[in-house]
């Protein structure tokens, strides 16, 4: 295979963290209470790279589906599918998603890591975990870019994934999209309760300051279980994590909230950090 890195990108390319709803849920009938409960989200997901400077060469993706105790790369040439949900429709299990995976790229992200203090491991048998396949089946139903998955690191340290995402910021100038998927809420035990939601809202309204505040957004993120209802939203974080490597490989610069809907009266949000700009500027 021909390396997609032997010429550079004209654009930097900015990052995200998106939300990639709840299980299969794009590709199954909606409850019928709700019949156009995620009918904004997916339409969200469709845009995403029509709003970016030009297609990305690859994508690193950072799922809150997979933790390791040191940060691991899924270097499948053809990564299988994990379908790690329970409980959905028998067609859910039969999706597919033929996209290439990047080893080539592997050597790059590990590379800029080491540098940063990180060992890193990788993994050659590992599928794809939901949190990839699924919004990717929206954002690029053609699979014709290549994806390399980095993993969590199991401590979940918020100040750690943000030193990450800053080591990993030189991929941008190569054209790699770097994209964090989660929710920015996830408490499925108050899902579908109406008392959360007011919790869900302050939250929410936090992290979108926080994400918009760029001289003060590190700081901020790294101690995010000090803001208002933020265990009420995460109890555990590990949905909210790709958010730190998405906003540290742009720290310093603009962040937006480029979605923003509510599931079950739960507000719902995805962000944008680092305009795009010429390589040569």
């Amino acid at each position: 295979m021909t390396d997609p890195m032997d010429s550079s990108a004209p654009h930097r390319q900015p990052t995200l963290f998106i939300p990639h709803g709840g299980g299969p849920c794009f590709f199954m009938d909606p409850p019928p209470q709700a019949p156009h409960l995620w009918d904004a989200m997916a339409e969200y997901l469709r845009g995403l790279l029509a709003a970016l400077p030009e297609r990305p060469k690859a994508i690193l993706m950072i799922s809150g589906h997979w933790e390791t105790p040191n940060p691991t790369l899924n270097i499948a040439p053809q990564p299988g599918l994990l379908f790690d949900y329970d409980g959905f429709p028998e067609h859910t299990y039969r999706l597919t998603y033929p996209a290439e995976g990047a080893p080539w790229l592997a050597g790059r992200v590990t590379e800029l890591l080491t540098a940063a203090g990180e060992t890193v491991e990788t993994d050659a048998t590992r599928g794809w975990d939901h949190g990839v396949f699924i919004p990717m089946m929206l954002i690029r139903p053609e699979a014709d870019i290549p994806i390399l998955q980095l993993s969590l690191t199991d401590d979940l340290d918020p100040a750690r994934h943000l030193a990450i995402g800053r080591a990993l910021a030189p991929l941008r100038d190569d054209g790699v999209l770097i994209i964090g998927s989660g929710m920015s809420y996830h408490n499925l035990r108050e899902f579908f309760a109406p008392r959360a939601a007011a919790a869900a809202e302050a939250f929410d309204d936090w992290l979108t300051r926080a994400a918009e505040t760029p001289a003060e957004r590190s700081r901020a993120l790294a101690r995010w279980s000090d803001a208002p209802s933020a265990r009420a939203c995460h109890p555990r974080e590990e949905h909210l994590i790709p958010m730190m490597v998405a906003a540290g490989a742009a720290d310093g610069e603009p962040g937006r909230r480029t979605f923003h809907d509510h599931i079950f009266a739960k507000a719902v949000s995805g962000f944008q950090f680092g305009d795009p700009v010429p390589t040569s500027a």
